[in-house]
């Protein structure tokens, strides 16, 4: 049995990923970075995530671009997308609801809430 639970993180700040590898390798999940958009239908297809988690202010993965690709993909368009923004920052929050993100919350709440909000989305005892 497969007990894995992996997840995609597009996140390039090494240590906000860090935080949240840390509240996530303890429950059983492997994670993922997601570097650049356009290395995601790659990285969707080998790791096939439970949930892919996106930072919308980072300015180095051009995140519009990687959330049009991946629910614009047939195969791939269900899986859950966890996106979380600055608060203040009101079209960003519409662009993301727009492209079909599941979820987006503050990054206060993001960093206070990272394991429940997850598993909100998924449940919390996935399966792959």
């Amino acid at each position: 049995m497969n007990t894995e639970k992996p997840l995609l993180i597009g996140v390039s700040d090494v240590f906000f990923y860090t935080k949240i590898r840390d509240a996530f390798r303890p429950q059983g999940y492997t994670l993922q970075r997601l570097r650049k958009q356009e290395d995601i239908l790659e990285k969707v297809s080998s790791l096939q995530p439970l949930a892919v988690i996106i930072n919308m202010n980072d300015d180095q993965i051009n995140t519009r671009a990687a959330l049009q690709t991946l629910k614009g993909h047939e195969t791939y368009k269900h899986i859950p997308v966890l996106a979380f923004a600055n608060h203040e920052e009101v079209e960003i929050w519409r662009q993301a609801k727009d492209l079909g993100i599941n979820k987006i919350v503050s990054r206060n709440e993001f960093s206070s809430r990272t394991l429940a909000l997850v598993e909100e989305l998924i449940g919390p005892n996935p399966t792959p």
